[in-house]
């Protein structure tokens, strides 16, 4: 597994040898020996800090159940605390078997303390959304950047090399790359996911070897720039061009987040594993190689990379470097396709269409709309910028952004979950906050030289996710204000106002409780009602997967001859809905029948419990069903039940339940009569019953408001991906009404 790694979440850190150097000395030239061995000091060291000691030996701790990167982290959070914006949060949600949360202990004060800061301040959970938005558009602006610089690296290495290659055929190449790696995103990186790791380990191999061979030939002394005091001579001889040299030192921890958000994939030992066994001490020598050259051709630092090869390696060395260019690019292209797909199940970003490449391994996805967005942006940063240099300028601003949000985050993952000492809490943001913090300043000097690129880029992805997340929670609170009371419903009788006809309507709603206002207008519209009403929500909670037989909740809405359900289908922020509409049927009805199944079960013990308690009660007559509130979600659909004194108990084997013999002698007519009326209504066919939702600012509403809502927020519902595409349901089995929702 740790082998594997190599091909996915290094790629981008082991290419950033083809560029560091000449971006480093492009700021400072090269004037004595402590520019060469202050330049490796610090990059050495940064190595060593950020993705060794920070990412190795901390924050991958720091995983969601296995999963990593800033939606995990906001998951994990969202567990320990109620933040999130969107009020569907559920105690039976804690009864899933990958909740698995531990709260902290009542001693620790100062955990609780937090807790209830970010639960009861709404400035709080404002802020840490905006963070964990931030860094996800932050990471899907690195993939626009990535590609461009990968690949353009790697095919400048033919400039001086073949006769008339200049500048406008780098750029011909390297598009023709760009459209080769995008055009194939289609058919899926598992295809050709199992040569990815064999090529980057030879390629590491390759920097290594040549860094040695660099060491033996050209000078051996720049091991000295183990001794951080060339750091403070480097500063100390070039002023405020080394701190603007440190824009470049960035680049070689470039894809170090993705030791993070690529964990799900693997597990935490393998990448650490990897990287202090291979990438670590590669990447080491490989720098240290080129230093030692460059002491020797201190004017070789336009293409020290390929210079620094010797002449019988180059051109193997060339495919190896345009392949490990590639597979680097491809690794952020997954990234972003993966923050994309977490965003819209957290309800942060429109519903777009998600292509499944894999049948085996779920988290292969395909992005159609987004692959040809970053194609496109690719393509016009290669034939604006030109240069790797200028494009560098560009590059690692949001790569430093990113690093600094898991910071925070990881910082109150310690506070609010870890039992760690708080000195040594405190120690963490300020050593890696402080020198991410100086790396920044250095990066965003290069505003004007294009550092406004990736900024830009991020900035117009937050502002669509933030839209989206407060249209979507101003929605849902407006269906919270509208719902339908129970006692209206009791009032229509069993008939609801109407003729019920055979069938199951499966009514889509958001509310985890309540009748939702779309009902209503069913009523007044429709001339007749199917027997069965179903209401639907589509939940995503705070962990990667819902077990498969802990994904419904029922619960029963009214007296049993209304034949009204809830179910509350809950999905992970990395399950997969891609199930067709007839199995997705199949499992509802198959949920449903066990659940009467287990109601009937329930009250018959009840009524036995009563029978023991009334000692001269022998014979325990039918119980009339009382009105459930449509609230009532408090238990799990199968879970073990205790009632009474504790001498009758109700266990399951797998998904039956099984009850004591001396609970039921026969099956509860009652019970015969309602499956039969299921049976019936499936026999008749399911229809989808929508609201097709206009979402409109109040009146009275402040223009900010009513700008981002009407216009904003509506342009993205109308262009976004509609419901009906995703439940992938027959046309001839829709219904849908319009609705109008006033925020």
């Amino acid at each position: 597994m740790a082998f594997q790694t190599l091909g996915v979440v290094y790629g981008d850190m082991g290419t950033s040898p083809l560029y560091v150097f000449s971006d480093v000395f492009s700021k400072v030239p090269i004037k004595s020996e402590v520019e060469i061995l202050g330049a490796l000091s610090l990059v050495m060291y940064t190595i060593a800090l950020i993705p060794f000691a920070k990412y190795v030996f901390i924050v991958l701790k720091a995983n969601d159940n296995g999963e990593g990167g800033t939606f995990a982290l906001y998951s994990l959070i969202c567990r320990y605390a109620k933040v999130s914006l969107l009020p569907n949060q559920q105690r039976v949600d804690e009864d899933i078997s990958s909740f698995r949360l531990k709260l902290p202990t009542p001693e620790l004060e100062r955990a609780l303390s937090v807790k209830e800061s970010l639960e009861k301040n709404p400035v709080f959970k404002n802020i840490l959304l905006f963070l964990v938005l931030m860094g996800t558009s932050m990471v899907i602006g690195d993939g626009i950047l990535t590609p461009s610089m990968s690949v353009m690296s790697a095919v400048s290495g033919l400039q001086g090399r073949v006769p008339g290659f200049g500048t406008d055929a780098v750029v011909i190449v390297s598009i023709l790359f760009l459209i080769l790696l995008f055009s194939v995103q289609r058919f899926g990186t598992g295809k050709v996911g199992f040569m990815f790791a064999p090529i980057l380990a030879l390629w590491f191999i390759n920097l290594g070897t040549i860094g040695i061979y660099n060491l033996a030939k050209y000078d051996i002394s720049v091991v000295r720039a183990f001794n951080p005091v060339y750091i403070y001579l480097f500063f100390q001889t070039n002023g405020i061009k080394a701190w603007s040299a440190l824009g470049g030192c960035v680049l070689c921890i470039t894809g170090a987040e993705a030791m993070f958000a690529d964990l799900g994939h693997f597990s935490v030992k393998s990448i650490q594993v990897a990287f202090t066994a291979v990438v670590f001490p590669c990447l080491l020598i490989a720098y240290m190689g080129q230093a030692a050259y460059l002491m020797k051709y201190p004017f070789a630092v336009e293409r020290i990379f390929y210079d620094s090869v010797p002449e019988i390696l180059f051109w193997p060395v060339f495919v190896i470097a345009t392949l490990a260019a590639m597979i680097a690019s491809q690794a952020m292209i997954s990234a972003t396709f993966s923050c994309i797909k977490q965003a819209m199940a957290l309800g942060c970003f429109p519903r777009i269409k998600i292509i499944h490449t894999s049948k085996k391994v779920m988290g292969q996805i395909y992005i159609p709309v987004m692959n040809w967005f970053l194609m496109v942006m690719c393509i016009i940063i290669v034939a604006t910028f030109r240069s790797t240099n200028d494009i560098a300028n560009a590059y690692g601003i949001a790569e430093v952004g990113v690093m600094m949000v898991s910071t925070a985050l990881v910082t109150l993952v310690m506070l609010l979950i870890w039992q760690t000492n708080l000195f040594l809490v405190m120690c963490f943001p300020v050593i890696f906050g402080s020198v991410e913090f100086v790396y920044l300043t250095a990066v965003l000097s290069k505003i004007q030289e294009g550092g406004w690129l990736p900024l830009a880029f991020s900035s117009l992805f937050l502002c669509i996710m933030y839209t989206w997340n407060y249209g979507s929670v101003l929605k849902y609170q407006s269906e919270m204000r509208g719902k339908i009371s129970l006692d209206f419903i009791l009032d229509l009788g069993s008939t609801l106002g109407t003729v019920r006809v055979p069938g199951i309507g499966l009514v889509y709603n958001e509310l985890v409780q309540g009748i939702p206002s779309i009902f209503g207008h069913l009523l007044v519209t429709l001339p007749a009602m199917h027997s069965t009403i179903v209401f639907v929500c589509i939940k995503y909670v705070p962990v990667p997967y819902v077990p498969f037989e802990e994904r419904f909740l029922f619960r029963r809405i009214g007296q049993k001859d209304y034949h009204m359900f809830r179910c509350v289908a809950r999905y992970g922020y990395k399950d997969v809905r891609k199930e067709e509409h007839g199995f997705f049927e199949q499992l509802l009805v198959e949920t449903l029948e066990k659940f009467l199944r287990k109601e009937s079960q329930e009250m018959a013990l009840e009524a036995s419990a009563m029978a023991v308690e009334h000692d001269d009660v022998s014979v325990v007559s039918d119980i009339p069903s009382s009105p459930v509130e449509a609230g009532d979600l408090h238990v799990p659909l199968l879970s073990d039940q205790r009632l009474g004194d504790g001498t009758q108990t109700f266990i399951t084997e797998g998904n039956t339940p099984v009850l004591p013999t001396s609970s039921i002698s026969e099956e509860d007519p009652s019970l015969e009569y309602e499956l039969e009326s299921l049976r019936e209504a499936i026999a008749s066919g399911f229809t989808y019953l929508l609201a097709h939702g206009d979402v409109r600012a109040r009146k009275e509403s402040f223009f900010t408001k009513k700008f981002i809502i009407n216009y904003f927020y509506a342009f993205l519902r109308r262009n976004c991906r509609a419901g009906t595409a995703t439940l992938k349901v027959p046309h001839s089995n829709i219904m849908r009404v319009g609705m109008t929702y006033m925020v």
